[in-house]
């Protein structure tokens, strides 16, 4: 299928000639709408970025505080040329953003990262109307089906009590960005719901790298466990019965087998698969994702009422041949 109509993908990204701009361009673009602040949608050296106003403070902590920045109010709407675009919640991390955009008559709605479930971290995803709905497809297989996440941040309460209790250490690993802040706020909400004060006192140890992005979390209002950061040294001392939160680079023994008696594990929706996780050494797997499960993807296209739907970012083969056997005209987006 070719992508016609008002967007484009070129070799900078996915294009709107009509209106001059890039949406998450993978270049150096003059204008750049962006959907969220992970880097696979965020390129350096634009000439300007526009997102969600939410989303500002987590952009110039990535990319330096001069970048020229942007940020809109969600649901407000704006022009480049005589294409009017607004950004919509899409509940993947903090600031993420569905960009709803407006031309002649015709509506895209381009997903950028979304998920539906419950997530304290962030804002609740908004079903937007449009004709064509760009959707991502990373987890685009009927095979992925989430459980509640909330269900999974009690399994992870519950693995950290136990081996609170043997004196070993929690080695969590998540994603610097969205995973570690939805396993911290959705801790703090477990704490505060089920009125347990000694899980809301406790802190966090955290690798260094992530408490820039957890302190632009908490200049949002996002209530999360308090956060101490692993000293680079321990001297001779250990951590006996600490959860301890580092991002995937750091899943080396080389890092962790300073802390003494420890259980590693990964939280990430691939740990859906159990075989991913004997594979890598984790002695366990959490299924929590911020991205839509099949249920999900299938669920928004028809809320949205989208007469075509293009994927990308994931295998979607399995997504294209159920929607066109519903007589949903769908493909992927490619680079013309």
């Amino acid at each position: 299928m070719t992508t016609r109509g008002l967007l484009q993908l070129d070799t900078c990204g996915l294009h709107c000639a009509r209106g001059g701009f890039y949406v998450d361009p993978r270049g150096q673009a003059k204008h750049a709408v962006v959907t969220h602040a992970h880097m696979d949608h965020l390129a350096r050296g634009c000439g300007e970025y526009i997102c969600a106003a939410s989303s500002v403070d987590l952009i110039r902590t990535r990319l330096g505080s001069r970048t020229r920045v942007y940020g809109v109010e969600f649901g407000t709407r704006f022009r480049f040329e005589d294409v009017e675009i607004s950004f919509h919640p899409a509940s993947h991390i903090l600031g993420s953003a569905q960009v709803r955009i407006e031309a002649g008559g015709e509506v895209w709605v381009v997903s950028g990262d979304y998920k539906r479930q419950a997530d304290p971290s962030c804002e609740p995803f908004e079903v937007v109307p449009c004709d064509t709905f760009v959707t991502e497809a990373t987890f685009a297989c009927e095979k992925y089906v989430w459980k509640d996440g909330r269900e999974t941040i009690r399994e992870i309460r519950d693995w950290w009590d136990t081996n609170r209790a043997l004196g070993k250490t929690c080695v969590l690993f998540a994603y610097a960005l969205g995973k570690t802040q939805r396993i911290l706020a959705g801790l703090a909400e477990l704490a505060r719901e089920s009125g347990d004060e000694s899980l809301a006192q406790r802190s966090v140890f955290v690798h260094a790298d992530l408490e820039p992005l957890n302190e632009c979390y908490r200049r949002a209002g996002v209530s999360m466990l308090p956060t101490e950061t692993v000293p680079r040294k321990l001297r001779g001392k250990t951590l006996p019965g600490e959860l301890i939160l580092a991002p995937p680079k750091y899943i080396q023994s080389s890092w962790y087998d300073r802390f003494g008696d420890c259980e590693t594990a990964f939280a990430s929706g691939w740990m859906a698969n159990e075989d991913i996780a004997i594979a890598r050494g984790f002695t366990r797997g959490f299924a929590l994702s911020d991205h839509a499960d099949w249920g999900e993807i299938l669920q928004t296209i028809e809320e949205c009422g989208a007469k075509r739907v293009l994927a990308y970012h994931g295998e979607a083969g399995e997504l294209l041949d159920h929607l066109t056997g519903l007589g949903i005209e769908a493909g992927l987006l490619r680079e013309i």
